[in-house]
């Protein structure tokens, strides 16, 4: 049966894109082409936000604990990185209209991938199509720290007393403060865990489990899965009551910002 478009899309999705290797093993497939196919999905699921008005999309591409993977493992996904962020793949991208951001420690990647990301970074920085957010080298616990040292940065700076730090100041130095929080996250594989993903950002997002690995989550499963999403109802640590009133201001200390 075909999946009908859901009424109600989330602003803000992410997605921890986790399978590739499984996959890669079932169907006797190298690691590398696993990647390789979960790229190919990746690009089809932005394609499907971009068509659908869904405006930011975050990508889970690599963990600040993918360092511990086999070596040969990790030099093919820093070539797979490479590969796409070349500029014939990215002019894709640029000419749809996509604002490509990436959030993380880039400080253990390669001066040439680097400087690859910045240039991304700036071709793409005035595209309001969607925003497309990939987290490289990222960790949930990562993101804390630095907040929480660039915030006491500032303390320092500024005389800041313990009273005048609130949500919306901590909220400054998160990796994705110009973003509204994500609505939905999709993890795939069908582990049931954040794996220190956005843990800031996660509190009261809503999570949706896929058994599919990866590369098999196609726009159909996309729509399943956002067909799920729409069918919630949303409190905010709220009731039914009040949750309509919530969805907006559930963090009001939160100032709105421009995202597109």
């Amino acid at each position: 049966m075909k999946c009908q478009s859901p009424s109600i899309l989330p602003e803000h999705v992410a997605i921890i894109m986790d399978g590739n290797n499984r996959w890669a093993k079932l169907h006797g497939y190298t690691s590398k082409e696993g990647h390789r196919r979960g790229a190919e999905a990746a690009r089809d699921i932005v394609d499907y936000c971009l068509e659908s008005g869904i405006p930011i999309l975050t990508l889970f591409a690599f963990s600040s604990e993918n360092w511990l993977r086999p070596k040969k493992e990790v030099r093919s996904l820093m070539a797979l990185f490479v590969g796409v962020l070349r500029r014939d793949e990215i002019q894709v991208f640029h000419k749809k209209n996509v604002r490509i951001r990436f959030v993380g420690s880039r400080e253990a990647f390669s001066t040439r991938l680097q400087v690859m990301m910045k240039k991304v970074e700036s071709l793409t920085a005035r595209n309001t199509g969607m925003t497309v957010i990939v987290a490289a080298d990222y960790g949930g616990r990562w993101d804390l720290v630095q907040a929480a040292k660039k915030l006491l940065e500032e303390a320092s700076r500024n005389n800041v007393k313990p009273s005048e730090i609130t949500l919306s100041l901590f909220n400054r130095y998160t990796a994705l403060a110009e973003f509204p929080d994500p609505d939905f996250c999709i993890r795939t594989g069908g582990e049931k865990r954040l794996s220190n993903f956005l843990l800031w950002q996660f509190a009261y997002t809503e999570l949706y489990f896929s058994d599919c690995f990866w590369p098999d989550f196609n726009v159909g499963e996309f729509k399943k899965s956002l067909a799920d999403f729409s069918s919630r109802q949303r409190r905010y640590g709220g009731n039914s009551a009040d949750a309509s009133n919530r969805s907006a201001s559930c963090l009001n200390e939160f100032p709105d910002k421009p995202y597109a």
